[in-house]
């Protein structure tokens, strides 16, 4: 009885952790020095857009109608349509590069090289902006800004495009959540903003040195360019104000085969997150430390689906500890609408918020799903088409 018990009281706290951890962060960064950087920006650096399509060419035109709108001038695109049918698209602006590959890629990081190894000129930075995402006139001005500061990684803002669904609704507000922790307080304690997969930059020469010798297959890029940047010792930026608009799930079977495969990738990581928090106590490093913590974290359901059977365990067996996940459920909900206030979601978030149940069973079905997830789809299915300035007209 006795082990039983050391074994589930470590249970407990590895899982309410979770719930914890984020309010933890939250008060650490009123002891932090905010970071100043300077609103002049002094650089006009050459940038990379770099635009990557998978067999889907329908949304091409708007993200590249959307870049060629930057208050920016220092910039080319590369369009990379793998497997794609490209007959039906005609780019008249010379800073549009399009490259179809004559083999398939199925690849981001392929895709992205592809483009670097065709660039027209040696630039400073690129960006990657996937084919569903609409990018903010200012984007490459509020990057600058980090640049400036000799940053060389920086991770936007993916906000919502489309709130056309209860999913849609329910997708950007756990967005917003994660947006809120593993972006802007990791990176407001001086820690590292998690990558997104899209609407991130870095410095040319630096990327080339994380990941062209590397062969990586299927999803979770980000993952493994996060943690070489990690373990070089850099910090990744957020710049909260360099936005791209990003679609949000809008159907169950697309939510279903989306999150199968961020699942798989956790699975496929996490260990990699264990080893960087072992690092970072070994270094004295906060940052390895913590990214490690965060990397290593569960998806949300499956901590709210543990959270759930300790609490009901507890309430036979051990009701004395009842009180640690009172204050870790009640530590998760002040962080989790703190997030929604801070990024300014609007109404219909939070009518969609009696729907989340519905949400976890999708995702329960894509642990089921999980551990052939690659083979279902190498890409997301997108579906909602618009224009920079319909989403302008309504953007939060």
């Amino acid at each position: 009885m006795g082990l039983f018990f050391i074994f589930w009281i470590v249970f407990q706290l590895l899982t309410g952790i979770n719930l914890i951890l984020p309010l933890l962060l939250y008060i650490l960064r009123v002891f932090k020095k905010k970071e100043m950087l300077n609103p002049a920006v002094q650089g006009a650096y050459d940038y990379a857009v770099i635009v990557t399509a998978y067999e889907q060419t329908t949304m091409l035109p708007s993200v590249v109608d959307s870049i060629l709108k930057l208050n920016y001038h220092n910039y080319l695109i590369y369009v990379v349509a793998d497997k794609c049918d490209i007959s039906g698209l005609n780019f008249k602006d010379e800073r549009v590069v399009l490259l179809r590959p004559e083999e398939t890629l199925a690849s981001n990081t392929k895709s992205h090289f592809y483009a670097i190894n065709n660039f027209k000129r040696a630039h400073d930075y690129l960006t990657i902006i996937d084919s569903d995402n609409l990018v903010d006139p200012e984007y490459l001005n509020e990057l600058n800004k980090f640049f400036d500061a000799e940053y060389i990684a920086v991770q936007g803002v993916r906000s919502a495009k489309n709130l056309n669904t209860s999913y849609a609704c329910l997708d950007e507000a756990g967005d917003m959540y994660y947006r809120f922790i593993d972006r802007k307080l990791m990176f407001d304690v001086g820690s590292s903003a998690s990558l997104a997969g899209s609407g991130m930059a870095f410095s040319t020469a630096f990327y080339k040195e994380c990941l062209e010798n590397l062969d990586i297959e299927g999803a979770g890029f980000d993952k493994v360019l996060q943690m070489e940047i990690l373990n070089r010792g850099y910090r990744i930026a957020f710049a909260e104000k360099a936005v791209v608009y990003d679609e949000k799930t809008s159907k169950s079977g697309q939510l279903v085969n989306q999150r199968a495969r961020w699942i798989n990738t956790w699975f496929k990581y996490a260990g990699k997150g264990v080893k960087l928090v072992g690092t970072g106590l070994k270094n004295l490093n906060r940052n390895q430390f913590l990214c490690g913590l965060v990397f290593s974290r569960p998806p949300l359901f499956i901590v709210v689906g543990l959270s759930g059977l300790c609490i009901l365990i507890d309430l036979f067996f051990f009701p004395e500890q009842l009180v640690f996940w009172l204050f870790a459920v009640l530590s998760f909900f002040y962080i989790f609408f703190v997030s929604l206030s801070y990024f300014k979601a609007p109404k219909i978030i939070y009518q969609s918020l009696v729907r989340i149940p519905v949400f976890i069973f999708y995702q329960i079905l894509s642990l089921l799903k999980a551990k052939k997830a690659n083979k279902i789809s190498t890409a997301t299915q997108h579906y909602y088409e618009s224009k920079i300035d319909d989403v302008d007209k309504t953007a939060q």
